[in-house]
C-alpha cells in the first residue's frame, strides 16, 4: 500500500484546481485535506499537502507571444474540405453561421490554451469549442460573447 504522502499527491493530481492552488500558494492545507478522499488524520494529510506544495514551487504562466483577433460568422458545417476546427464529427468554418472565433496566433500552445480557458471560465464566458495546433489557438463562442472573449484571451496571453 502506498504511503499517506503518496496517496495525498495522487488525490491532488485528480483535482487540478487543488494542484494549481498548491503551486500558487493559495490553498488552506487543512481545508484541502478535508476535501480529499484520503484515509488518515486531517492534520497529517495537511502536512503532506504543505510538503508537496513546497516541492512544486511557483507556477509560471505559459510563455506566449501571440496576436489575438476575432472572426465573425463561424458556423457548423458538414463535410467541409477546409474547416477552421474539427472536434469529433463537428466542423467549424468561417462564413457559415452566427458564432465568433477568437484566434490567437504566434508563440502559443497547449499551456496557453489551458490558461486562456481558465480566464474565460472565470469571466463566465461560455466556450462552445476550442483547439490548438501548431502556432494557432481557436476559441468558438457566441456572437454576443465575442468582444468579452477577445479581451479575456488578450489578457490571458499578455505578458508584462
Amino acid at each position: 500500500m502506498a504511503s499517506l504522502a503518496a496517496r495525498t499527491r495522487e488525490a491532488v493530481r485528480e483535482r487540478p484546481f487543488l494542484y494549481d492552488g498548491l503551486r500558487a500558494g493559495v490553498i488552506n492545507y487543512t481545508a484541502a485535506a478535508r476535501v480529499l478522499d484520503v484515509d488518515g488524520e486531517t492534520e497529517v494529510i495537511a502536512t503532506a499537502l504543505r510538503r508537496y506544495a513546497e516541492e512544486l514551487g511557483d507556477d509560471p504562466l505559459p510563455d506566449t507571444d501571440g496576436r489575438v483577433s476575432m472572426q465573425s460568422g463561424l458556423g457548423v458545417v458538414a463535410d467541409d474540405p477546409d474547416p477552421l476546427l474539427v472536434v469529433g464529427d463537428t466542423a467549424y468554418r468561417a462564413d457559415a453561421g452566427s458564432l465568433t472565433g477568437i484566434v490567437a496566433t504566434g508563440a502559443v500552445g497547449p499551456a496557453a490554451l489551458e490558461h486562456a480557458l481558465g480566464v474565460l471560465r472565470a469571466g463566465e464566458i461560455d466556450v462552445e469549442a476550442a483547439g490548438v495546433a501548431g502556432e494557432t489557438i481557436l476559441f468558438v463562442v457566441s456572437r454576443r460573447a465575442g468582444p468579452n472573449a477577445l479581451r479575456a484571451v488578450e489578457a490571458a496571453l499578455e505578458r508584462d
